[in-house]
């Protein structure tokens, strides 16, 4: 009986423990089927990831290929107007019709199949966060916002997201196009004419460019008010927003003109005016527009007027554009010293692409610092062009001109084209046929108020007179293009920037098709001479009195004072070229001078005087000038030095530097000119030339 008990138990003991194994292995079974539906579920889900990816890369790199096709085609035709010497219609007319014609094509020829399954629209929050998180049966995705969606295009968003993949982020404009573009401004601008009429440049460009936005502001303010009467007006648009408005469209890129002009030899006086005020009046619009979006009057209406915030606004103004004047001279004298106390010279890949990193850098700088990149890198252009250009080699000097040259050809273009793309890629369009008409009418008037009034006072203080066929050609030039564009599509969340930006494209593109494609006709109009030499325009500035007098009431006291300065201590401590410190500066600094002095500035200085015999054609006595030094040889081959040695330049020789940039032998009545880069306009003395 006892032995009957135990193999019971023992069987049911046995008998348990199979039960537990089983029941073990159903829930291994259990798990391993479940993990293996996670996996499958997470491997297709990976898959269809992968497969979302690839078609938005295949998608991106249609739409680039898009504007790359753009440009070719641009190119194409450019050169068979060139061929055919077509004028009525620029390059960048060229490349906003191409844009056009491409996005009426996206826009309303090509239609994705309209797919909303997977669109949830149950989803209610409280407001639009930038970024969402989503919590999908344990796993978290995150979504960036695009842009609202009217209720109108829900059922279209294939379509939309199609568009949107050629819309481009407006911080693209910024930090990518603009900044070759500004540099090469600065970079390939003409100091000697630049300086013969910098007061009425910077009149233009700062006094005009500010009376022009308040006209602006102020009638289209009064449009506005006319729009609410009349109830044309579906959302809020402020003051402050019609002088922003005044502000973006108060920046002039008449590069269509400035073409044309550079085509025909067009006067010399007439294209630095235009190009000065077009290249200092960007600058100017950029820093009075974040002035006045900076407009902030205290308590709950911020869109009142208070004294305490407009004098705000004016220091941030002057704040802002100092700053930025002061980062662009500060990077382009760093820029010169590495290039003038090191051997980068020697390795010219290395060279160019140093001074390529810290001119765009500039850029950058300046707007992390909270300044304005385009103030700053146009100034970095100036700068760099006239110090560090003569510390770089000869293949760095041409590669620099034609690398910056390209980029900014590249980079206008494709803004042009992308304008016209925009207008019919763009989602949040909104034209007001009254907005517009006041626009164009406001953009006129206010470009009157610019020009004629402050013709006529600088007039007053010229003897060489703006005539007014010159300011009627000044008005007509106006034309708006990549700068307004830039600021107006920087920020269009709101009704009014987003009526602005619609608005903005229309006057682009009428004032470069019409009044760009009119050039021609209005020189002929206005009977302004074409086929000007500027060498041949200068040498009879120089011979002729009364134009020189004229050079030295436009160069007055603070440029000859200036000049000298430069030219005395600047250029030898920044350059290789001038005179060596040690004759500038005072015995006392002789360890200092001698540092700062480069070994090329003393072997300039020698080959001066060593190599004058090389233009000696005949026996007798030469004088040879060279900036402030007088070499003279007799006929027996004697080296003698003197003139006014570094004691600093004179007023003819100011004269001589602004309006003539050669340095020239003299002999028997026969002048040699040997051509010196614009960059370093030698300082001579009219009495001292070489003679026989």
């Amino acid at each position: 009986m006892m032995f009957k008990v135990t193999v019971n138990g023992a069987w049911r003991a046995t008998r348990t423990l199979w039960l537990l194994v089983l029941v073990s292995l159903s829930v291994c079974i259990c798990v391993c089927r479940a993990s293996s539906s996670r996996e499958e579920d997470s491997a297709m889900e990976n898959i269809v990831t992968e497969k979302k990816a690839e078609e938005s890369h295949r998608q991106d790199s249609a739409d680039l290929l898009i504007f790359i096709l753009l440009l070719t085609l641009t190119i194409l035709t450019i050169w068979l107007f060139k061929h055919r010497r077509f004028r009525f219609l620029h390059e960048t007319g060229l490349a906003m019709i191409y844009g056009l014609l491409v996005g009426v094509v996206l826009r309303y020829g090509i239609h994705v199949p309209r797919d909303i399954s997977n669109v949830t629209l149950s989803c209610h929050v409280n407001a639009s966060p930038a970024t969402l998180l989503v919590n999908v049966s344990g796993k978290f995705y995150e979504y960036t916002l695009k842009g609202e969606i009217s209720a109108n295009e829900v059922n279209d968003v294939q379509d939309n997201e199609m568009l949107r993949k050629v819309t481009f982020d407006p911080e693209v404009f910024f930090n990518i196009l603009l900044p070759p573009i500004i540099f090469h401004a600065g970079y390939s601008l003409k100091r000697r004419h630049f300086f013969r009429n910098m007061g009425s440049i910077l009149a233009y460009a700062f006094l005009g460019t500010v009376i022009s936005c308040f006209i602006i502001g102020l009638l289209m303010y009064g449009c506005v008010m006319l729009m609410e009467q009349v109830g044309q007006l579906d959302g809020d648009f402020f003051f402050t927003d019609c002088l922003f408005f005044g502000a973006i469209v108060s920046a002039t890129d008449p590069v269509t003109v400035l073409a044309i002009f550079n085509e025909l030899q067009v006067d010399v006086d007439l294209y630095a005016l235009l190009f000065g005020e077009s290249v200092l009046n960007d600058a100017v619009a950029v820093v009075l527009s974040s002035s006045i979006v900076a407009y902030q009057p205290e308590g709950d209406n911020t869109h009142t007027f208070e004294v305490m915030a407009m004098l705000k606004s004016f220091g941030i103004f002057l704040g802002v554009f100092s700053g930025s004047f002061a980062l662009g001279v500060a990077t382009g004298v760093v820029t010169a010293l590495v290039t003038k106390f090191t051997k980068l010279r020697d390795f010219q890949l290395l060279e160019t692409a140093l001074f390529f990193l810290m001119s765009w850098s500039t850029f950058l700088l300046a707007e992390a610092c909270g300044f304005t990149g385009v103030v700053a890198v146009l100034f970095c252009g100036i700068t760099q062009a006239h110090y560090t250009f003569n510390n770089l080699s000869p293949e760095s000097q041409d590669r620099t001109k034609q690398l910056f040259e390209l980029l900014n050809f590249l980079a206008e273009n494709f803004i042009f084209s992308y304008m016209g793309l925009t207008l019919f890629t763009f989602q949040n369009h909104i034209f007001n046929p009254m907005f517009i008409v006041g626009a164009f009418l406001a953009v006129f008037l206010g470009r009157a108020a610019n020009i004629y009034p402050l013709s006529f006072l600088l007039n007053l203080g010229r003897r060489n007179k703006i005539r007014s066929n010159f300011q009627h050609m000044m008005m007509f030039a106006g034309l708006r293009g990549a700068m307004t564009f830039a600021l107006s599509i920087r920020d269009t969340a709101t009704y009014a920037r987003q009526m602005m930006f619609s608005t903005t494209l229309l006057v682009v593109f009428f004032t470069v098709w019409i009044c760009g494609g009119g050039t021609t006709q209005m020189l002929s109009c206005q009977r302004i001479r074409v086929g000007v030499d500027s060498d041949q325009d200068n040498s009879m500035s120089i011979t002729e009195g009364s134009e020189r007098r004229s050079t030295k009431q436009e160069s007055a006291w603070l440029f000859r004072i200036w000049y000298n300065f430069d030219h005395n201590y600047l250029k030898p401590i920044l350059t290789h070229s001038g005179p060596p410190l040690t004759a500038t500066l005072p015995p006392c600094c002789g360890p200092l001078a001698r540092f700062l002095t480069s070994p090329q500035a003393y072997e300039n200085e020698c080959q001066l005087k060593d190599d004058d015999s090389d233009l000696i054609l005949t026996d007798g006595d030469i004088n040879l000038t060279y900036g402030d030094i007088t070499v003279s040889t007799d006929a027996s081959g004697a080296h003698t030095s003197g003139g006014p040695a570094y004691a600093g330049a004179t007023s003819d020789d100011l004269d001589r530097e602004l309006t003539y940039g050669d340095n020239e032998l003299v002999m028997r009545g026969t002048r040699l000119v040997l051509p010196m880069d614009d960059s370093e306009p030698p300082f001579t003395d009219p009495h001292h030339r070489l003679r026989m």
